[in-house]
């Protein structure tokens, strides 16, 4: 008969979670595990079970003071140390106060007799987390014992019976247990121990899969009482350190901070036209088919930034670093004096098998160890490659906030199919719509040349030209050149460099003629300069003949007079006729 039990009236204490200290799985869980409560993961061979669950001891001991035990079901004692070893946690040096060990392997000529319990294990792992204070506690491959009960009535009455100790003893503990391809899927029926998703408070599901040749892990959240959490799968790896999970971008994150601070392309003429250059911490995209020299326009900037003191990780997927280093060496772009000095690493990615997660980790883990400012990858369509083209688009999103979190500035390149009629509008991973900067370059031949020829397509919050760039590589550098149109076809090449010869015998013709036309307008002036000083001084003269001519007509005059009355003065005819009327 069901047993009413009373609800207590205090307020519940609020839930607080326990870190397992795997990145990632912390933040889609908001926290951790449950604390005080059991949780379930369930995965196939090779999934990270047992690396999952030793993290989870290992930081509780190293890092919160939170002493616990690992019961080991399937796999001995020494051999997992030395396996957790391999990841650099040192477990040994935990033993016996942060984490002990307890072997519970069954003998592998047991035969069994009657039934049996699991009280006495537990009353002996009872007085040893007492002992030892522990707060943590593992069962790793709990299925292998539960597999020697007789039925299936016998296992769920042990899981209950363990799953009641644990709440008892306030342990945060953590079930592994091996899962059948239909749990791995997200399904949880068909599985003899099934029953226990429905039990525990938290359930992790691991995957591990090969698509297309390539391995694939993804991490879900089955289930998780009284808290919310990140419900879609999340990739993971394991990695040097362990397992990383990725997570994108999660809604109320801390934004990163933007800056105003600007760095060089490492071509003077591409800094112009982007208006000085790019933005620390932004994320430069250049596109173009193969031989566009996108590894050029890379090595200029890496050696850029290396003159300024920037420490520089180049990842290449493409060639070995000593060849790019002598290839970009023919075009004036010296990189061997900065590969000396360890200022600038060159990585040949060739190397990294295995999926497009495990090539972003590895690309951190090594910008990480060389406390890399700047970062190369080419080209970084490679993540796309067979196997990866559902995951591909997850990665690059991560990679590019993983760069701008770290201020770390990012320049990819990205390989277009040579026949794709859309270059200048998609990429294979998309990324495009994630750059700041995105930067095209194409081929035109024309005339049995081929030329390169360079457009910024986007600058996000700078101004940025919008002409299209001859790009010109030689001995002395890289550098940019106007193109021309003629007829409305844009001319590059020869024929450029033709155009200008004649638009330079054009300019210089005119200037001749310029020229001669300027000494024949000075001569006709001067002549006429003279000519009017001549027409001056004619008519000076012609007016100071007038003068002298009425002056003279005018003496002459009065000359006149008075010798006409001198002589009739002299002949003194008429005077005594005038004093006679007087």
């Amino acid at each position: 008969m069901p047993r009413l039990s009373p609800v207590s009236k205090r307020a519940a204490p609020a839930r607080t979670k326990a870190a397992t200290g795997i990145p990632g799985l912390d933040k889609i869980t908001d926290g951790g595990i449950p604390r005080g409560r059991t949780s379930l993961v369930i995965g196939g061979p090779g999934s990270g079970k047992t690396i999952f669950a030793m993290r989870f001891l290992v930081v509780g001991a190293e890092s919160l003071g939170e002493p616990g035990i690992f019961v080991a079901f399937e796999e001995s004692v020494d051999r997992l140390v030395v396996n957790m070893d391999g990841f650099g946690w040192n477990v040994g040096a935990l033993v016996p106060d942060g984490i002990c060990f307890v072997d519970a392997q069954p003998a592998p000529d047991l035969i069994q007799s009657g039934t049996f319990d699991l009280d006495g294990m537990l009353a002996a792992l009872e007085g040893l987390a007492r002992r030892m204070g522990a707060k943590r506690i593992v069962f790793d491959a709990l299925d292998i014992v539960l597999a020697l009960l007789p039925d299936a009535a016998a296992q769920r009455r042990e899981v209950y019976r363990l799953h009641a100790w644990l709440a008892a003893n306030e342990l945060t503990a953590i079930i592994t247990a091996k899962a059948s391809a239909p749990e791995t899927e997200g399904k949880t029926t068909g599985h003899p121990f099934s029953f226990m998703q429905f039990m525990v408070d938290c359930a992790v599901l691991l995957n591990h899969s090969v698509v297309l040749g390539v391995s694939q892990r993804s991490l879900r959240i089955q289930k998780y009482r009284g808290s919310g959490f990140n419900e879609n799968e999340s990739p993971f790896v394991i990695g040097k350190n362990g397992l990383d999970v990725a997570i994108s971008r999660m809604l109320g994150r801390s934004d990163s901070e933007a800056t105003s601070e600007r760095v060089s392309s490492g071509v003077a003429r591409l800094d112009t036209m982007l208006g000085g250059g790019y933005y620390r911490a932004a994320a430069i995209l250049i596109t173009g088919f193969p031989g566009t020299a996108k590894t050029t326009l890379s090595g200029a900037f890496a050696e850029s930034a290396c003159r300024r003191g920037e420490r520089t990780l180049f990842v290449s997927f493409d060639s070995d670093g000593v060849e790019i280093v002598r290839n970009l060496a023919s075009v004036g772009i010296r990189l061997a004096p900065y590969v000396k000095s360890g200022l600038l690493q060159m990585i040949s990615a060739r190397t990294i098998t295995g999926s497009a997660e495990t090539l972003l980790v590895r690309i951190k883990a090594l910008a990480h160890d060389h406390r890399a400012q700047c970062l190369v990858i080419d080209p970084v369509s490679v993540l796309a490659q067979t196997g990866n083209e559902l995951t591909a688009h997850g990665v690059a999103e991560r990679l590019i906030d993983w760069t701008k979190a770290d201020n770390i500035t990012l320049m990819c390149t990205s390989l277009l199919d040579e026949m794709s009629s859309s270059a200048q509008t998609t990429t294979p991973l998309h990324v495009s719509t994630l750059a700041d900067t995105w930067i095209h370059l194409n081929y035109l031949v024309q005339a049995g040349e081929r030329n390169r020829g360079l457009a910024i397509i986007k600058s996000r919050g700078t101004a940025h030209s919008n002409q299209v760039r001859e790009l010109i590589l030689s001995a002395d550098g890289v550098t940019l050149a106007d193109i021309y149109t003629a007829g409305g076809e844009v001319v590059m090449g020869t024929l450029r460099w033709e155009k200008e010869r004649s638009q330079r015998a054009a300019a210089e013709g005119a200037e001749v003629a310029s020229k001669l036309k300027r000494v024949r307008l000075d001569a006709e002036e001067a002549e006429l300069q003279v000519r009017l000083k001549s027409l001056h001084t004619e008519l000076v003269a012609k007016q100071v003949e007038r003068t002298l001519l009425a002056h003279t007509t005018e003496n002459n005059a009065q000359e006149s007079s008075r010798g006409r009355t001198r002589i009739r003065e002299l002949r003194g005819a008429d005077l005594p006729k005038r004093a006679a009327r007087k």
